[in-house]
Protein backbone atom coordinates (compact mmCIF):
# COMPACT_ATOMS: atom_id res chain seq x y z
CA UNK A 1 0.00 0.00 0.00
CA UNK A 2 1.79 3.42 -0.90
CA UNK A 3 0.52 7.53 -1.06
CA UNK A 4 -2.72 7.49 0.44
CA UNK A 5 -4.68 4.49 -0.76
CA UNK A 6 -6.74 2.55 2.20
CA UNK A 7 -8.06 -1.08 2.19
CA UNK A 8 -11.43 -0.96 2.82
CA UNK A 9 -11.59 -4.45 4.77
CA UNK A 10 -10.20 -8.01 4.29
CA UNK A 11 -12.38 -9.25 1.00
CA UNK A 12 -11.43 -6.23 -0.68
CA UNK A 13 -12.78 -5.69 -3.92
CA UNK A 14 -10.08 -2.74 -5.04
CA UNK A 15 -8.49 -0.06 -3.15
CA UNK A 16 -9.62 3.02 -2.39
CA UNK A 17 -7.47 6.25 -2.80
CA UNK A 18 -7.91 9.83 -1.13
CA UNK A 19 -6.58 12.80 -3.23
CA UNK A 20 -4.64 15.14 -0.90
CA UNK A 21 -6.95 17.69 -2.36
CA UNK A 22 -9.84 15.91 -1.17
CA UNK A 23 -7.65 15.79 2.63
CA UNK A 24 -7.16 19.73 2.08
CA UNK A 25 -10.93 20.80 1.32
CA UNK A 26 -12.21 18.72 3.97
CA UNK A 27 -9.53 20.10 6.41
CA UNK A 28 -10.16 23.67 5.41
CA UNK A 29 -13.79 23.29 5.49
CA UNK A 30 -13.15 22.19 9.27
CA UNK A 31 -11.13 24.64 10.31
CA UNK A 32 -12.66 27.93 8.77
CA UNK A 33 -15.97 26.71 11.46
CA UNK A 34 -13.78 27.04 14.23
CA UNK A 35 -14.46 30.46 16.47
CA UNK A 36 -11.20 33.25 16.32
CA UNK A 37 -10.16 32.20 12.84
CA UNK A 38 -11.14 34.90 10.40
CA UNK A 39 -10.09 33.13 6.95
CA UNK A 40 -8.05 31.03 5.72
CA UNK A 41 -4.57 32.61 4.06
CA UNK A 42 -3.89 31.32 0.99
CA UNK A 43 -0.76 33.76 -0.14
CA UNK A 44 -0.30 35.32 -3.37
CA UNK A 45 -1.92 33.02 -5.34
CA UNK A 46 -5.04 32.09 -3.60
CA UNK A 47 -5.82 35.67 -3.25
CA UNK A 48 -5.50 36.18 -6.85
CA UNK A 49 -7.65 32.94 -7.42
CA UNK A 50 -10.11 35.14 -4.94
CA UNK A 51 -10.38 38.45 -6.86
CA UNK A 52 -10.96 36.65 -9.68
CA UNK A 53 -14.09 35.13 -8.66
CA UNK A 54 -12.35 31.13 -7.60
CA UNK A 55 -13.58 29.63 -4.85
CA UNK A 56 -10.71 27.64 -3.72
CA UNK A 57 -11.70 25.41 -0.58
CA UNK A 58 -8.23 23.83 0.13
CA UNK A 59 -7.08 27.82 0.48
CA UNK A 60 -4.44 27.84 3.17
CA UNK A 61 -4.24 24.06 3.48
CA UNK A 62 -1.42 21.96 2.92
CA UNK A 63 -1.07 18.59 2.97
CA UNK A 64 1.43 15.53 2.89
CA UNK A 65 0.69 12.04 3.05
CA UNK A 66 3.28 9.16 3.87
CA UNK A 67 1.69 5.81 4.30
CA UNK A 68 -1.87 5.87 5.84
CA UNK A 69 -0.24 9.05 7.80
CA UNK A 70 -1.62 12.51 6.87
CA UNK A 71 0.19 15.63 7.79
CA UNK A 72 -1.65 18.95 7.52
CA UNK A 73 -0.31 22.50 7.71
CA UNK A 74 -2.96 25.24 8.03
CA UNK A 75 -2.75 28.86 7.39
CA UNK A 76 -5.31 30.98 9.13
CA UNK A 77 -5.99 34.67 9.81
CA UNK A 78 -6.79 34.78 12.95
CA UNK A 79 -10.09 37.53 14.64
CA UNK A 80 -8.57 40.31 16.57
CA UNK A 81 -8.97 40.01 20.36
CA UNK A 82 -9.16 36.02 20.09
CA UNK A 83 -6.98 33.95 22.24
CA UNK A 84 -4.09 32.72 19.47
CA UNK A 85 -3.25 29.56 21.69
CA UNK A 86 -7.13 28.22 22.09
CA UNK A 87 -7.82 29.25 18.80
CA UNK A 88 -5.19 27.13 17.35
CA UNK A 89 -5.90 24.15 19.69
CA UNK A 90 -9.50 23.98 18.90
CA UNK A 91 -8.41 23.72 14.80
CA UNK A 92 -6.34 21.12 15.21
CA UNK A 93 -8.89 19.16 17.09
CA UNK A 94 -11.22 20.02 14.62
CA UNK A 95 -9.29 19.12 11.89
CA UNK A 96 -8.15 16.03 12.91
CA UNK A 97 -11.72 14.25 14.15
CA UNK A 98 -13.38 15.51 10.82
CA UNK A 99 -10.37 13.89 8.56
CA UNK A 100 -9.86 10.88 10.30
CA UNK A 101 -13.81 10.25 10.90
CA UNK A 102 -14.34 11.33 6.80
CA UNK A 103 -11.48 9.33 5.75
CA UNK A 104 -10.55 6.54 7.92
CA UNK A 105 -6.19 7.80 7.54
CA UNK A 106 -4.81 8.98 11.00
CA UNK A 107 -3.95 12.72 11.27
CA UNK A 108 -0.07 12.80 12.14
CA UNK A 109 0.42 16.24 12.89
CA UNK A 110 -1.61 19.57 12.04
CA UNK A 111 0.66 22.68 12.48
CA UNK A 112 -1.08 26.05 12.51
CA UNK A 113 0.46 28.62 11.18
CA UNK A 114 -1.09 32.10 12.27
CA UNK A 115 0.05 34.49 9.22
CA UNK A 116 -1.92 37.79 10.19
CA UNK A 117 -4.69 39.11 12.81
CA UNK A 118 -7.21 40.84 10.73
CA UNK A 119 -8.24 44.24 12.66
CA UNK A 120 -11.61 45.58 12.08
CA UNK A 121 -12.42 48.94 10.97
CA UNK A 122 -14.07 51.37 13.00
Amino acid sequence: MSGNELIANEESYGQLKISDDVIAIIAGLAAVEVNGVFSMSGGLTGDIAEVLGIRNLSKGIRVETKGDKVYINIYIIAEFGARIPEVAWNIQETVKKTVERMTGMKVAEANIHVQSVNIPRE
